[in-house]
């Protein structure tokens, strides 16, 4: 694997904008996000295609946001801050939209181990079982192939943030895109293959981003279907990577005094949150005998 680099951001800009964020003026540095100033406003936006590791790719319209003059909601985290914006976050059409996005996720996708996506969708009341028991369903078996990360689709949103880590963002080896059209599209390797076979490199960085935990350790995987995964009792340990001399940060996630995951801190300059196989996955040595 070659080494990470940081997904492009505007540079710091000593000029600013200034615009209204729900009838409060807020000052951000020229170039930053609409999203980024209604987090310099205080503004807690709810975000699922979103990360501040990878590219905006506005697929999932969550975090849309209604600006005046504009005929459409327009996506706040790749909207660039304009001076004199008159934006609203929270108006009856921006709570709508967010609602109806909640609940049509919720009434084809498992989303039981997607917290944030059921806190927002209490806070929006969306409610998917109104559409019915006939509403569809992915209903997919869970895929394992290995014991490094299990795929179930069945909680896929199609966030594409593991296409963006598996592509230009992060790894460049492109080894999954997404294959198929309305409800039948799914995130596939090429021609489907099993993932030895693909191009997949197992760095984990699709693991990493994913929001619904349709990629997850294998780890977690057999402590959750053992009903022993327990969240509230890990501690989380910053160290760093044995393996090389790059210098990406870990976070040991530990339960039970046993390595259960490894993760990378976004805000982390070697990293970005993105790891390679050896730092992602190969940490069994520390309980051997």
């Amino acid at each position: 694997m070659t080494a990470t680099e940081p997904v492009s951001k505007p540079a710091e800009s000593e000029t600013s904008v200034t615009l209204s964020i729900n009838g409060s003026p807020v000052e951000v540095p020229e170039g930053a996000s609409v999203l980024d100033a209604c987090t310099a406003a205080g503004v807690d936006t709810p975000t699922l295609c979103y990360a501040e590791n990878l590219t905006p790719v506005n697929a999932c319209r969550v975090c849309v946001v209604e600006q005046e003059g504009s005929r459409t909601l327009v996506p706040s985290c790749s909207r660039q801050a304009e001076a004199g914006m008159n934006i609203q976050t929270d108006s009856e059409r921006v709570r709508h939209s967010r609602k109806m996005v909640l609940e049509f996720l919720g009434s084809g996708v498992d989303l039981s181990q997607a917290p944030d996506l059921q806190q927002w969708s209490e806070v929006y009341e969306a409610d998917p079982g109104r559409y019915g028991e006939s509403a569809a369903k992915i209903e997919e078996e869970v895929r394992i192939q290995d014991e490094l990360y299990i795929r179930d689709y069945d909680k896929c949103v199609l966030c594409y943030k593991c296409v963006e880590a598996c592509g230009d963002d992060a790894q460049h080896t492109f080894a999954i895109a997404v294959a198929g059209r309305g409800f039948d599209a799914r995130i596939r390797t090429e021609f489907d293959t099993s993932l030895p076979d693909s191009a997949c490199v197992y760095c984990g960085n699709c693991v990493a981003v994913c929001p619904t935990n349709a990629l997850q350790f294998k780890t977690e995987f057999d402590l959750r279907s053992a009903a022993k995964w327990k969240p509230e009792e890990q501690s989380v340990t910053r160290t760093v990577c044995s393996y090389c001399g790059v210098g990406c940060n870990l976070e040991l996630h530990v339960q039970d005094e046993t390595i259960v995951k490894v993760t990378s801190p976004n805000d982390h300059s070697v990293t970005s949150g993105h790891l390679c196989i050896k730092g992602r996955f190969g940490w069994s040595y520390v309980h051997g005998e």
